[in-house]
């Protein structure tokens, strides 16, 4: 009695001398699932292409073509992913001697690493739409401060710019100390009093949009010079200020706004990826257990 139990023993023990991975069935349906995803790539470009136009009022809201996309990923994730764990499901070796569910678990591992190394190759083919995608919102944030400032004083800077200025910060500290006490004299001897007007302009508002304002002194000055140099008065050279700072304004709010709907997007984008990802996985793992399922099935009723 105890040599018999003993003989059991020793054979529920034994290894099996096969692994429980079948690589070739998994790499078939990662190669299956990789095909279908570039073929449902081009075709979702194609029908993406189709609700956007360059004419107004032609293409679809900014809305419905996100939900478009989102629903769109979802889809060719699931068609992929399933055609492949179908594939590496079917294509497994008969496991003998297995409890069912040993059996479902390694047929939904088998979908689960096809459907992992499809989602890598896939990546790595079309990873640069994927990190242009992504990188999108990361840019807007991460540059809009600069951006931001830079469309606020873009205007302002060109004369500077073009007259080899470029070192603002300090130049608006030598116009400090050099300002003429009448704005009308002309600046420094051989110079182009013209040029030189427009370079102060271009460095007071340039401090102006990078502080967020325009000290009191520098306005008086401003607006005296631009009097002088235009033939408005005084309030109206401040009211020309005022126009001029406010469309700054709106440029940096624009650009503020265009930032905030890239990260937006890109967040959106991020997420409904990764929604769409896990899913994959999911419907991967689910077909890999039918297609295990039917083969099992398939191949006992030819035995009988």
């Amino acid at each position: 009695m105890v040599s018999h139990s003993s003989t059991n023993l020793i054979a529920s023990t034994a290894e099996s001398p096969t692994s429980a991975v079948s690589w070739g069935a998994i790499f078939a349906g990662a190669v299956g699932a990789t095909a279908v995803t570039l073929v449902l790539t081009l075709a979702g470009s194609a029908l993406g292409l189709t609700l956007v136009s360059p004419f107004p009022n032609e293409s679809v809201s900014a809305s419905t073509f996100a939900i478009s996309t989102a629903i769109g990923l979802i889809v060719m994730q699931v068609l992929a992913s399933a055609f492949g764990g179908y594939l590496a499901g079917r294509l497994r070796t008969k496991w003998s001697g297995l409890h069912n569910d040993e059996v479902y678990f390694r047929d939904t591992a088998h979908g689960i690493l096809s459907w992992a190394i499809a989602t890598l190759v896939a990546a790595g083919i079309l990873g640069s739409v994927i990190s242009s995608t992504v990188g999108t919102g990361v840019q807007a944030v991460s540059s809009f401060a600069g951006s931001a400032t830079s469309t606020a004083a873009t205007a302002a800077t060109a004369t500077a710019a073009a007259s080899g200025r470029t070192d603002d910060a300090a130049n608006y500290l030598v116009d400090r100390l050099l300002r003429p006490a009448n704005p009308a004299t002309p600046g420094q001897p051989g110079q182009n009093a013209n040029e030189d007007a427009a370079a102060q302009v271009s460095r007071i508002l340039w401090n102006g949009a990078t502080t967020g304002s325009i000290p009191e002194g520098d306005r008086t000055y401003l607006a005296q010079l631009i009097a002088s140099r235009t033939g408005l008065s005084e309030a109206d050279a401040n009211r020309r200020i005022d126009e001029t700072l406010k469309s700054a304004e709106d440029a940096k709010n624009k650009a503020q706004q265009a930032a905030e709907t890239a990260r937006k997007a890109s967040a959106s984008a991020a997420l409904f990826g990764t929604l769409s990802l896990l899913i994959g996985a999911i419907a991967a793992g689910v077909a890999a257990v039918m297609g295990g399922r039917q083969r099992d099935d398939e191949t006992m009723y030819i035995r009988m």
